[in-house]
């Protein structure tokens, strides 16, 4: 928030009012498509990182992945495997990301 005097009265704005109450994310995949790992970046304000979790899912909406406990992370590296350790097949997938009340999802696809 910023406050200004103006001669004779004094001007409020909301700058960075927003910043507090939402999470910056930036986010993506890199490669997309990709074969047979890719890495998720994101950036994430620090007082939203520590109940962040990264969750990837099929194109029938199942859970497929999960990354929890991003504290201190910009990335994860999805190796095409399910929380068994079992190779996915190739197809389009999402990745959500959760912060608090926040959440963002993209697409990625994995061609073998």
């Amino acid at each position: 928030m910023d406050i200004e005097l103006k001669n004779d009265y004094v001007e409020v704005t909301s700058t960075g009012v927003n910043d507090l109450l939402n999470p910056k994310l930036e986010m993506q995949n890199y490669p997309n498509p990709f074969n047979p790992t890719t890495m998720i970046s994101f950036s994430l304000t620090m007082e939203f990182t520590e109940n962040a979790e990264l969750i990837i899912y099929d194109v029938k909406g199942q859970k497929v992945k999960q990354f929890s406990d991003l504290r201190n992370q910009t990335s994860v590296v999805w190796d095409g495997k399910n929380n068994n350790g079992k190779d996915v097949s190739s197809g389009v997938y999402f990745y959500k990301l959760k912060a608090g009340k926040f959440e963002q999802s993209r697409k990625m696809i994995l061609l073998k």
